[in-house]
């Protein structure tokens, strides 16, 4: 299985965790890395090559740090202009159909604080019900989300073990829900 993993992040040189988990992927010369925010410093996104690598690709994992409950700025654009109808769905739209989409995330927030009860009230699941949607809306299939939280108080050896995780996980996570095809 091909995987890309397309990594948001607006400052990786300073994250620790993002920047961590894309020095253990370029290990495993099995991934595609793809940086959105390095590939376009000026934000104007290459819509035919980007396609190009989602087509090349079966397994597409999304990594980036929660920001304010959704994605880095740049990777909701590039939702908005890769994902276009007449490839990604609608008619004749069939590009990402039978895809994998996955999401890989860092948040700041402890788990705890991603629960009901907690401080903000939504587990991440429901946090990131609007890619679950998307994959579903392009008939690709979910996978389980990864994630680490509570990055500020992270360990060494935490994050040491978050990158054996993390590259098992991309490795063998299995579809939450399959891709249903619009008819």
């Amino acid at each position: 299985m091909k995987t890309l993993v397309i990594i948001t992040h607006p400052n990786m040189e300073q994250s620790r965790v993002n920047r961590t988990w894309r020095e253990e992927l370029e290990k495993h010369g099995e991934f595609t890395i793809h940086e959105l925010y390095k590939t376009y410093p000026d934000e104007n996104i290459d819509v035919a090559k980007e396609q190009a690598l989602i087509e090349a690709h079966d397994r597409i994992i999304f990594q980036y740090p929660l920001f304010w409950y959704s994605t880095p700025t740049l990777l909701k654009r590039w939702f908005d202009t890769v994902l276009q109808y007449g490839w990604a769905y609608g008619p004749d739209g069939s590009k990402t159909a039978g895809k994998e989409i996955g999401v890989a995330i860092s948040t700041y927030g402890s788990e705890a604080s991603y629960q009901p009860d907690g401080f903000n009230r939504y587990t991440l699941e429901e946090i990131l019900r609007p890619i679950d949607a998307l994959a579903h809306f392009i008939s690709a299939s979910y996978l389980p989300h990864f994630a680490l939280s509570d990055v500020s108080n992270l360990s060494d050896e935490r994050l040491e073990q978050s990158k054996v995780d993390y590259i098992r996980h991309i490795k063998t996570v299995q579809p939450v829900k399959q891709a249903v095809t619009a008819k």
